[in-house]
């Protein structure tokens, strides 16, 4: 028997907004020679400072003295801001399936990201307006696979666990769903999303 299902949470990044950071380091390295590779290694090397701002326990204000600092103060605030979050798109066919999927089910937005991106990088894009909630990382203060985020959006939707469904790129943030006692697909593409959609008889 299929499983019954009333609720189907997606991640943002990567599912339906692939994003390339290579356009930021080349950004950088336009402003300076090495710049960009500077901001890269630093920020790999002391990711933690991302998580934080991820997770809510920085501010905006102390993540751009940091990256700022980082760039050495060349160029300023608004500048980096379009810079770091104009690295998005949008995958048309994953955004396409919302409407259909929107008519059976509520649609929550579950996604690790910061207000910078949020503002500059995502905000305006149209298949928003299909999800009931967004639940984001840095509002709830805490970021997948940690079960606070998952139980989030379990508080907003008032549905058993075990109906909703999670769509994530990363499989350590799909079996932290399931760790929450949801049901969950690591997305490897439009393709075979669908056939997971249909296995499920979700469509």
């Amino acid at each position: 028997m299929a499983k019954k299902y009333s609720v189907i949470v997606f991640d943002l990044g990567n599912v339906l907004i692939p994003f390339n950071y290579d356009l930021v380091i080349e950004r950088f390295n336009n402003v300076s020679a090495g710049l960009g590779n500077k901001f890269l290694d630093y920020y790999m090397n002391n990711y933690q400072v991302h998580r934080k701002f991820e997770r809510g326990d920085i501010s905006e204000n102390e993540f751009l003295d940091i990256m700022l600092g980082v760039l050495e103060n060349k160029i300023d605030k608004e500048k980096f801001c379009n810079d770091y979050s104009k690295v998005f798109t949008v995958d048309e066919k994953v955004a396409g399936l919302l409407p259909r999927l929107k008519e059976k089910y509520t649609l929550v937005l579950l996604s690790n990201t910061n207000s910078i991106h949020r503002k500059y990088g995502w905000d305006g894009y149209d298949f928003l307006k299909h999800f009931d909630k967004l639940i984001l990382s840095y509002e709830v203060g805490a970021y997948k696979p940690e079960e606070k985020i998952y139980k989030a959006a379990e508080a907003f939707t008032g549905k058993p666990p075990e109906e909703h469904i999670f769509i994530d790129d990363v499989a350590e943030y799909a079996q932290g769903a399931r760790n929450a006692g949801w049901d969950a697909v690591q997305f490897k593409g439009y393709d075979a999303l669908v056939n997971a959609f249909s296995e499920k008889g979700i469509l």
